[in-house]
């Protein structure tokens, strides 16, 4: 595991390294919320998901979904990676008719599974998706990345409790704990803690993990492949921003604006 932990860990590093020329100095960019879930997105795109690129609508493909939206950066630079489309199309971003938007667009962007970044949706689709494989008796899995600034929004746990009354075993939720929202600390702002003990009485299986070790990242995958019964929510602690030294532990770079200065900070903190 650890030869393969070490190459995911220089993916999670490219991905990072990548959204930050994605977005370049001078334009508002989600670096915070990318930055933190980029190690959970390297393993599961160069790991631990089924996936074909040239064929995005396989019908066995695993789904992942960012129900945290805002957070597409680093998705957009992973399904680049993996050879959805071509990798100047990043350079594009947020730009008039390209393929990548602020939030995921599943019309215009090839491997994207659902329109999400209105905050508390994405885990309802997630189960839908979930409910749907198990009916058409499919092995794939669905995974959610959820924010836990998310937290506060109430239809979140409407889908953990329909999650867990429907037995949905195929379904595992990844909750980036980065514990600051746009606005700032989320013990400040509405606080959604205890994480575990909530998801646990919410009737998932519950992992708490370091959320930037890859092998923890990998091991946690591996047991919810074995968990029968329940929906597994792997609790990823995380650092909003980790990698450039200037975003990490803040709010100001949620959705911040890099100066040219910053913008070389960043690409030498990552290089």
């Amino acid at each position: 595991m650890a030869q393969n932990a070490a190459m995911l860990e220089k993916k999670a590093r490219e991905l990072r390294f990548t959204l930050v020329r994605m977005v370049g100095p001078g334009k508002p960019g989600h670096f915070g919320g990318s930055c933190s879930i980029a190690d959970v997105v390297a393993a599961l795109y160069f790991h631990k998901l089924r996936h074909r690129p040239a064929d995005p609508a396989w019908p066995d493909r695993d789904r992942l979904l960012l129900s945290k939206g805002h957070a597409a950066i680093v998705q957009y630079a992973a399904l680049a990676m993996c050879g959805y489309f071509p990798e100047d199309e990043l350079y594009r971003l947020k730009k008039l008719g390209a393929m990548l938007q602020g939030h995921p667009d599943m019309r215009k962007t090839p491997g994207i599974e659902a329109n999400t970044g209105s905050l508390g949706q994405g885990l309802s689709i997630a189960c839908g998706m979930a409910a749907g494989i198990r009916l058409d008796q499919r092995s794939s899995r669905v995974y959610c990345v959820v924010g836990d600034g998310e937290l506060a929004e109430g239809q979140i746990w409407e889908a953990a409790m329909a999650a867990s009354f429907y037995r949905l075993d195929n379904l595992v939720g990844l909750l980036d704990c980065n514990r600051i929202q746009a606005t700032g600390p989320i013990t400040e702002r509405f606080d959604t803690n205890p994480l575990a003990e909530k998801w646990t009485a919410f009737g998932w299986n519950v992992l708490d993990i370091d959320g930037h070790d890859m092998e923890q990242i990998l091991t946690a995958l591996d047991k919810a492949d074995s968990t029968s019964g329940k929906p597994t929510m792997i609790l990823c602690r995380t650092i909003k921003g980790k990698g450039i030294s200037f975003a990490e532990n803040t709010a100001l770079f949620h959705n911040g604006i890099m100066t040219d200065a910053q913008y070389e900070t960043a690409c030498k903190n990552l290089s």
